[in-house]
């Protein structure tokens, strides 16, 4: 392994960066030009004069990522340890992929279902009763919040560091389970954000008709007019290389249509 390039100052900075990760937040990569912002001082240190590695490491940082923004300096502290070390491409984009997603269903989980809203709830109820105590406590914590972005890029800078034998020789097996949780999580976000109800019914009698959604396919199998539209969505990106930005609008298009005709 090469001679460390890094200091304590550029992972900070690294760190203070990451407030760029959604800046330029797009429905083609997500956070992924706001990613790439944000690592490239540390990239362009460790490079160097080297334009030409440089150039292809901003390009593949570029990718598409969504992950938690204040968990996000931790995953920036392994990869830059891992560019230093000038690691395969493909295990770095490798666990980058991997990666991001569980951060960002860990980080949700934590901090926007957890943490916050509590902590907005004795808040509120505080600042109702008239004392100022209330915004500041909830300013504090938002503040630790932000804070902790220094501590995570350092610790995954340290871990990166120490870790990347052991990553090369493991990371199938730490793809594979990121991969799982990462599948888990988005399933879930599947089955909890996208919702379809089909509005025809089945008339047998005068008094008796049957719903297509609820009667049929819900009890039949639940969900599964989300599940088969994300993987048409998915299969078309993927597969077709359709952009994000025509899929989002046909999606619209469809639906207003279904709408119009009372199916959906």
């Amino acid at each position: 392994m090469e001679s460390k390039k890094l200091t304590n100052r550029d992972i900070n900075r690294l760190a203070f960066n990451s407030l760029l990760l959604q800046a330029s937040f797009n429905y083609e990569s997500m956070q992924g030009a706001g990613w790439a912002a944000a690592v490239a001082p540390t990239l362009g240190k460790i490079y160097g004069d080297d334009k030409e590695g440089l150039g292809k490491a901003l390009s593949h940082h570029t990718s598409f990522i969504n992950t938690h923004p204040t968990l996000a300096p931790f995953l920036m502290g392994i990869l830059m340890a891992m560019e230093e070390a000038h690691e395969p491409r493909e295990l770095i984009d490798g666990l980058k992929n991997s990666m991001f997603a569980p951060i960002a269903g860990i980080g949700d989980a934590l901090f926007w279902f957890t943490v916050l809203p509590i902590t907005a709830g004795i808040a509120s109820s505080i600042a109702q009763q008239g004392s100022v105590l209330g915004p500041v406590l909830y300013f504090i914590v938002f503040a630790a919040f932000f804070c902790c972005r220094f501590p995570l890029a350092r610790i995954g800078y340290r871990l990166g560091t120490k870790a990347v034998s052991t990553l090369k020789e493991q990371t199938a097996k730490v793809s594979r389970a990121a991969t799982i949780l990462g599948t888990t999580v988005i399933g879930g976000l599947v089955a909890s954000v996208i919702s379809i109800n089909l509005l025809p019914e089945i008339v047998l009698n005068e008094s008796s008709t049957i719903s297509l959604q609820a009667d049929l396919i819900d009890n039949i199998f639940p969900n599964l007019l989300p599940a088969v539209i994300t993987a048409g969505v998915y299969y078309l990106y993927k597969r077709k290389k359709v952009k994000p930005t025509i899929l989002i609008a046909l999606i619209i298009v469809i639906a207003v249509i279904l709408s119009y005709l009372s199916i959906v």
